[in-house]
């Protein structure tokens, strides 16, 4: 019988010490020391013990001995060094029972008294020992060791919680704080939280933090961020979310540096200085990958294009060229140029330089009047570029300038012949984000259709052709560009151009890189290769040095394998890196649209939905979504007026409004 006895238990994870008024088998019916009465399982027992007490007694003294029993157990539980008992039991692989344990720390006479303070204190402190059916089991060494680690770091997290949040919170107040120890440990934190949100793997914590500092939206971390100077208010998210390799190391900058000093090696080129070769590019560019001249003699028409032969420079394996692998592609942003190589060889040694003898792998190809190809052939080559123009001074200088003049018609003749192959022409006005000397943001749409960019155009796809077929002829391992036809042809109909293209490229066939050769529809050429920007595009340096190789007559760098393995290791970061870009461009439109709320556009419908129109805002070039309105029924092709009522560039918002302007 367990009537009279204390029954001890653990209630919401504390001890409570009780007398057992009535034993009913199945359920106890105790009192508590706070003159409760409650029944509870035997199962749920920790200790039963003595002294037996008189239940016959008032309820006061029943209550005051229970008071003495609880306090006497609790100093005797204060005498306990668990840690000390740990220490003595610890190499026992075995398990203990709590008198044995209550007679190790107070000797034979030990009382039940005693084993309850025994129990309390190492339930209190469960570092030490693990309770199991009653019975302790002392923890590993290594495993005591673990948990005191953890502990500490729990410490040292609680702190800089307080210290982090306490400091957030007057930053959101406007003050300027002293920064805490922990700062750079709650900025990264705060970054976490701005890229990932609830992906982020310590999102419980940084929650935390933000509460703390009565932030209720984990998006405020990017506005922290802002506030504390770390990120810039058009931080690039994608970017640092890519991983992607911004700057170049020490190393690669003594690398590049190595090679900027060593001269060219001219041996085994081609001296070709003395042909008035040019270059046409964009008024920012620095790195010049491509040359081209052109030359009438007699009824032939001798072309020439030039490549910037980095091959020869940047070895393969070498710390260079894993910089170049990682990055896959220069990259272009809006305010932010990320280099391929470094700037030293991209945009000095290695760049088609106006006066400069510069190393390249040239085509040189001989055509009759109408266009018609006679002959071709790659060399390493020594060049000498005579100017360097951009795009819209030789459109301006076109009219009367005989060389530009014929090479515009020569390129026209090219571009002919391919669209008479089956290639289609979806070329579109580029947007372009631009920014004044204040650092006010514009947008301009540039016409890609001039006659400086035709001529460029056409040059570097006669030379990635002509490289795809010299490989193929001479089974040059290389990654060829393939497109299969699209699955349907659109005729240009009334509803204009615009529409036309945007339809027309929902039906291309998707773009494969592969090692074997097969047709590239799009362009209208039966091979098609990527190899006129060794500087700006890892591929096309790959494909650079097999053509470079085969040339000096060297063995293939590398096979069909390795060439693979290169593809499906680039493939997905030049994959990443177009998305970035898209993304980029996106945010630049809403960044304006948002600046401009209230704004008239043009639109264009593209398709009809259910609840909406899918539609492409002509000025921008972008695509966007129009809720329907009743009453108001619009078509596929038709032009229309809509209003900017609201542009939010960080949670991709747009939202439009019809505008009937009958």
């Amino acid at each position: 019988m367990t009537q009279g006895k204390i029954v001890e238990y653990i209630d919401q994870g504390r001890f409570v010490c009780t007398i057992c008024l009535h034993d009913k088998g199945s359920r106890l019916h105790l009192l508590t020391p706070s003159n409760r009465e409650v029944n509870l399982s035997p199962k749920r027992t920790i200790l039963i013990s003595e002294p037996t007490i008189d239940i016959s007694q008032s309820r006061e003294d029943l209550l005051e001995k229970l008071k003495q029993i609880e306090e006497m157990r609790i100093r005797l539980k204060e005498q306990i060094d668990v840690k000390g008992l740990w220490e003595l039991v610890q190499d026992e692989e075995e398990t203990f029972d709590h008198k044995y344990l209550a007679q190790l720390i107070f000797g034979e006479t030990a009382t039940e008294g005693h084993s309850s303070a025994v129990v309390r204190a190492l339930f209190e402190n469960h570092l030490y020992f693990k309770m199991k059916n009653g019975h302790f089991m002392p923890s590993s060494k290594k495993k005591v060791e673990q948990i005191v680690r953890q502990q500490e770091e729990e410490a040292v997290r609680a702190e800089r919680l307080s210290q982090g949040s306490r400091w957030l919170k007057e930053i959101q107040q406007g003050r300027c704080p002293d920064e805490p120890p922990c700062k750079a440990d709650i900025v990264q934190l705060l970054i976490q939280l701005a890229l990932y949100g609830k992906d982020t793997p310590d999102f419980k914590y940084g929650k935390e933090l933000l509460s703390n500092a009565d932030v209720t939206d984990i998006r405020q971390a990017r506005v922290l961020l802002i506030k504390l100077g770390e990120w810039e208010e058009d931080e690039n998210l994608d970017l640092l979310r890519s991983g992607l390799e911004t700057e170049f190391t020490e190393a690669q900058l003594e690398a590049s540096a190595r090679l900027t000093a060593q001269k060219a090696d001219l041996t085994g080129r081609e001296d070709l200085r003395d042909i008035p070769s040019i270059t046409i590019d964009g008024p920012f560019t620095q790195d010049f990958d491509d040359a081209i001249s052109l030359k009438m003699i007699g009824d032939e028409v001798h072309v020439g294009v030039h490549i910037a032969d980095v091959a020869a420079a940047i070895s393969p394996d070498s710390i260079l060229d894993q910089a170049a692998a990682e990055r896959g592609s220069s990259q272009y942003l809006p305010r932010r140029q990320i280099p391929m190589l470094p700037a030293d060889l991209s945009k000095d040694v290695l760049s088609l330089k106006q006066g400069q003898d510069r190393n390249a792998i040239s085509l040189l190809a001989r055509f009759d009047k109408s266009g018609t190809l006679i002959d071709y052939r790659f060399a390493p080559t020594v060049v000498h570029v005579r100017q360097q123009l951009i795009y819209e001074a030789v459109n301006e200088t076109l009219p009367g300038n005989v060389l530009f003049e014929e090479m515009h018609r020569f390129s026209q003749r090219l571009r002919q012949r391919r669209m008479d192959l089956g290639a289609l022409n979806l070329s579109l006005p580029e947007l372009e984000v631009r920014f004044d000397g204040n650092g006010s943001l514009s947008l301009e749409l540039v016409e890609q259709e001039t006659p400086s960019r035709s001529i460029v155009a056409e040059f570097m796809i006669l030379y990635n052709w002509l490289s795809a077929k010299f490989c193929r002829d001479n089974q040059i391992p290389i990654l060829f560009r393939t497109q299969a036809g699209p699955s349907e042809k659109l005729p240009l109909d009334e509803k204009g151009y615009l529409y036309y293209v945007f339809q027309q490229r929902r039906k291309l066939s998707p773009l494969h890189i592969r090692t074997a050769p097969a047709p590239h529809s799009g362009l209208g050429v039966e091979a098609y290769i990527h190899a006129t920007s060794p500087l700006r595009r890892y591929l096309d340096l790959v494909n650079q040095r097999q053509i470079h190789n085969y040339l000096l007559q060297k063995g293939s760098v590398y096979d069909e394998e390795s060439l693979e393995e290169i593809r499906i290791s680039v493939e997905p970061i030049i994959k990443n890196l177009g998305m970035i870009k898209r993304n980029s461009l996106r945010y630049w439109i809403l960044k304006y649209l948002s600046l401009h709320r209230g704004k008239r556009l043009r639109a264009l419908i593209l398709d009809e939905l259910k609840n909406k129109y899918r539609v492409v805002l002509t000025d921008v070039l972008m695509i966007a979504d129009l809720k329907r309105k009743d009453g108001i029924i619009l078509s596929q092709g038709q032009e229309i007026s809509v209003e900017v009522k609201k542009a939010d560039p960080w949670e991709d918002i747009i939202i439009l409004e019809y505008i009937d302007e009958a």
